[in-house]
This record gives C-alpha cells, sequence and structure tokens, in this order.
C-alpha cells in the first residue's frame, strides 16, 4: 500500500488495496500473452460501461505490414465536414486493443461530439519499434484522406491516447508537422505520456512500486518494445518539437511518468505551443479506462475533454 507521503484519494486507496489483496504478478513476471487477457480481465472488472453510440463499426487501413485493424465510433449516422479523432490505445507497446479501450472511446466520442477512430497498431515482441509508429502514421495519413469507408468528410485531426498512446500521440503528430498529411492535426492531446527519458525523474522513483504501473512493469516494456532512445520516434523531446499544434495534456499525481509529461508541456510553452496542461492529483496511471473502480477519475476525465473541446473549437 501507499505510504502517507503522498495524497491519495480515497477510492484510489481503496483499489490499490484491492489490488494487493489480490496479489496478482506483473506483465513482467507473466509475459506478454497473459499480460494482454490480464489488461482485458481488469478492465471488464475496473472499467464503466461504454456509452451508447449510434456507429460502431470495425473496419481496416492500409499499413505498411498489411492491414491494420480500426474501430470507428459515431454519435451521429452522418455529419458535415468536420474534424476527427485518431485514438492511440496504452499498453507500454505490448498489451492493450480494441476491446480493452472500448468504453473509452465511446466517451470520447460522446463528450466531444466528434467521430473517433481507435488504432490496434501492431504490438511488440511480436513486432518491436518502429511497427507501433509506422502503425499509427500510416492510420493518421489513411484518416486524413477521408477515405470512403468511413463516410465522412474529415477537416482536421484531433489525436489523442494514453501512456504509450500518449507516446505515439506525440510521435505520431510530429511526424505530421515535418511531413504533412491532407488535412492538419488541430489539436494533440497524449495523456500521461511517456516524452522522455524518465529514468532520473523523481516521480520514477517516488512511485515505482505501490501505485499500479510500477518501475518494474515500465523496464520490462522498454525491453520488450526494443527502441533506440535517441531515436525521436521513441522519445519525442530528444527530437524536434517546433511547430507542435495546440496540445492539451494531462498527467496524474501519483504516476512513475509525471514528471515526462511535466517536463514535455514545459518544453511546448517555451516554444511558444498553446498548452492546456492538466495534473490531477491523488490519482494513479491508468485512471482513463479504471473509471468503475475509480469513480473520481471520471471527473478528471471530463475535464481533460472539457479542455480538448474548448481547444478544438478554437482551432476547427
Amino acid at each position: 500500500m501507499p505510504d502517507t507521503e503522498h495524497f491519495v484519494r480515497d477510492d484510489v486507496r481503496t483499489f490499490l488495496a484491492m489490488l494487493q489483496a489480490m496479489d496478482a504478478k506483473g506483465v513482467e513476471a507473466v509475459g506478454a500473452a497473459e499480460g494482454r487477457k490480464q489488461m482485458r480481465a481488469m478492465g471488464g472488472l475496473a472499467e464503466a460501461p461504454p456509452r451508447d453510440v449510434t456507429v460502431i463499426k470495425d473496419l481496416t487501413c492500409p499499413g505498411p505490414a498489411g492491414d491494420i485493424p480500426l474501430r470507428f465510433y459515431d454519435t451521429r449516422e452522418s455529419r458535415d465536414p468536420g474534424p476527427c479523432v485518431l485514438f492511440l490505445h496504452g499498453g507500454g507497446f505490448v498489451i492493450g486493443d480494441l476491446e480493452v479501450y472500448n468504453s473509452l472511446c465511446t466517451e470520447i466520442a460522446f463528450q466531444l461530439d466528434l467521430p473517433v477512430v481507435s488504432v490496434d497498431y501492431r504490438l511488440a515482441p511480436e513486432h518491436p519499434f518502429p511497427a507501433a509508429p509506422d502503425d499509427c502514421e500510416a492510420a493518421a495519413r489513411w484518416l486524413a484522406s477521408s477515405p470512403e469507408a468511413l463516410g465522412r468528410d474529415i477537416t482536421g485531426m484531433i489525436i489523442t491516447g494514453d501512456s504509450a498512446g500518449g507516446n505515439l500521440t506525440i510521435v505520431t503528430t510530429n511526424q505530421l508537422v515535418s511531413r504533412p498529411a491532407k488535412v492538419p492535426v488541430i489539436v494533440q492531446a497524449p495523456i500521461y505520456p511517456v516524452a522522455s527519458d524518465i529514468a532520473d525523474h523523481r516521480s520514477f522513483a517516488d512511485f515505482a512500486e505501490g501505485y499500479l504501473l510500477t518501475g518494474a512493469t515500465m523496464s520490462w516494456f522498454t525491453r520488450q518494445y526494443g527502441a533506440d532512445p535517441a531515436d525521436p520516434r521513441n522519445i519525442p523531446m530528444v527530437g524536434d518539437c517546433s511547430g507542435t499544434p495546440p496540445t492539451v495534456l494531462c498527467t496524474a499525481g501519483l504516476d512513475p511518468l509525471r514528471d515526462s509529461g511535466r517536463e514535455y508541456a514545459a518544453h511546448l510553452v517555451q516554444q511558444g505551443t498553446e498548452v492546456v496542461y492538466l495534473e490531477f492529483p491523488g490519482i494513479i496511471h491508468g485512471f482513463t479506462t479504471l473509471r468503475k473502480a475509480i469513480p473520481s477519475g471520471q471527473q478528471d476525465l471530463d475535464a481533460f475533454l472539457d479542455a480538448v473541446h474548448l481547444m478544438v473549437e478554437r482551432y476547427k
């Protein structure tokens, strides 16, 4: 259980106590295949139910190694030309899929009243770096072309995702800034992302044990991903982040990755990018897909999506 040095919300403390009582092994102990099953099981136990949306459709788009599975969401059967959300899921580049993030994607579609396309990019260790960023960039460029399969005239993209998906949000946005797609990224919205080297961050030391995401798990994910730490498609802040579109970024106060998000937000501000930065105290990494177990996380997600909506309305 967490100590009393840091503020921990009551519902977070209850959830962490439940995890401790379950005494489940981390993904680094059970491996990728079992870890994927565990993440799906956790979603069934801890995630809020999906919103009712009008359109949920499984699709594919062409990718560098074959078709990429996608899931398309919309609250409307049809709509006028406008922006679309590209969602990139988390899971350390090793676990996570369309099902785990189904409820969150319905929430995003419902709250923003925008179409959402969720990307089932290839996972390590079967498909190490750069498979994930390659697939995400391919999906973004496909979406920007207003493909017939969507039946939508796309005028701009909002790219978002959590954790590893937050990293891929930044990486994909940077790729589309350096080599533009048919429509621009009007807003990027990474959720507790990895944007810089986390090894020396205070948060990585403070929250390495007892707060769901552990230091051991992060180290294992990094080994499975197999990326060069000097490659900006792995660690975005080692590259050029100039020209970044307006950004909404949130972090969790009890997250080992917290300081990476802080550092990236400050870096963008120094470069003149318009940034809304939200840090939610007393809550852990992964809260956006744990909203049944941690009800207070719904209010944090609401605040984040409100900020995204505000930024989209300014720039769409």
